[in-house]
């Protein structure tokens, strides 16, 4: 057995004091292909987006909202790198299927849908080193999903980072391939990341709702934590 640490970097919080992330991690789970039950919940989901949404009150909610002008005040153009969450909700409000990837894949964009905010789940098997949400200094290796060409981040870019390898670009834009969440994926974390107007009482109770579909659909032991200004950092025993 080996422990990291997770961290948030100081910089992050000095931009915005009142983001916090809650991280739920899941061991010995087994994924599998979603079952119709899951299929169902992933279906209903996109179903009660298009009827409260299109793309006009989209960026209007406060929830996209507040990650739009977070990326504009980064320097980042939201039309050009659209929050992880904006362009789910688009591709869905456009009737575009989200496709059935896997139940933890699936888990994590149930959540996405019904709360209205970034979910990122990322394998830890192959991880070793500590991890951290923190600014880049451009010397970091970022291999996308779907990709086998190295990028790297802008110096100052907010990153999630297994040392120097990049696991998420722009804060909750891309992914990469390290910690892709696969059907051998047996021990899982998830970020669930919080601006303004969602706060600690909705972070605790989407870590809550996370784990019972974990629970429920792939076993494990389930256990989180938020991540905040005044609780920056955790421990995770690999």
């Amino acid at each position: 057995m080996k422990d990291i640490q997770y961290s948030i970097a100081d910089e992050i919080f000095n931009r915005f004091p009142e983001f916090m992330r809650g991280v739920v991690l899941a061991k010995g789970v087994v994924n599998r292909a979603s079952p119709p039950e899951l299929v169902k919940l992933l279906r209903d989901a996109e179903d009660s987006m298009k009827k409260q949404q299109n793309t006009e009150t989209l960026i209007a909610d406060p929830r996209i909202a507040s990650w739009r002008e977070a990326f504009r005040s980064l320097g980042i153009k939201p039309s050009e790198y659209r929050p992880s969450i904006e362009a789910m909700v688009r591709r869905v409000i456009n009737g575009n299927e989200l496709p059935s990837i896997n139940a933890l894949v699936d888990i994590g964009n149930i959540i996405s849908l019904r709360r209205l905010l970034p979910v990122g789940g990322h394998s830890l098997n192959a991880v070793k080193q500590n991890i951290a949400l923190c600014a880049a200094t451009s010397e970091e290796v970022f291999i996308p999903f779907g990709s086998e060409q190295e990028e790297r981040p802008d110096k100052g870019e907010f990153i999630f980072a297994e040392g120097s390898v990049v696991l998420t670009r722009r804060w909750v834009w891309r992914q990469s391939n390290h910690t892709l969440t696969e059907l051998s994926t047996t021990y899982i974390e998830f970020n669930l990341d919080g601006l303004p107007p969602i706060g600690m009482k909705e972070i605790l109770e989407v870590c809550e709702e996370i784990s019972d579909l974990i629970s429920q659909f792939c076993g494990g032991e389930l256990s989180f934590q938020v991540l905040n200004k005044a609780n920056p950092a955790m421990r995770i025993i690999l």
